[in-house]
């Protein structure tokens, strides 16, 4: 997608509008207008990127932190701090972007399952030393 026709590069210039919460020359971070609680926010980088490996390591260096602060704006105990990369992993807009979702009670927020798997501790070690060495 080219960042012409990318909404959220459209939010950064200005052309559509949005409720800016925070902006620094690396991120901006705004109220979700679909949200799935009171308060659930994007903090998106200023650096197209579809993918959060297609963002340089420095221009991402703010995005958790601006996260932080929203939750403790938001002041709720809960909330969750989501980022996809994908299709398969539900990511909607073609430009990475971090949603806080506080999570107030067991209706509100984000709803997760998380269908864990049996480890085979053998095959787990062989995958640990194939990752270790590209680390």
């Amino acid at each position: 997608m080219s960042t012409a026709a990318c909404i959220f590069c459209k939010i950064i210039k200005g052309e559509i509008p949005c409720f800016k919460l925070y902006e620094s020359a690396k991120v901006l971070a705004f109220l979700d207008t679909q949200p799935l609680s009171k308060g659930h926010a994007l903090v998106i980088p200023k650096t197209h990127g579809e993918k959060l490996h297609h963002i340089p390591d420095d221009e991402l260096s703010e995005l958790l932190p601006i996260a932080k602060k929203l939750a403790l704006a938001v002041g709720v105990e809960d909330y969750n701090l989501l980022q996809n990369n994908g299709r398969i992993a539900h990511q909607v807009v073609d430009h990475v972007h971090v949603h806080m979702i506080p999570k107030p009670n067991e209706k509100e927020g984000l709803s997760v399952g998380w269908p864990a798997q049996k480890t085979d501790m053998d095959k787990l070690k062989v995958l640990f030393e194939e990752l270790k060495s590209k680390m």
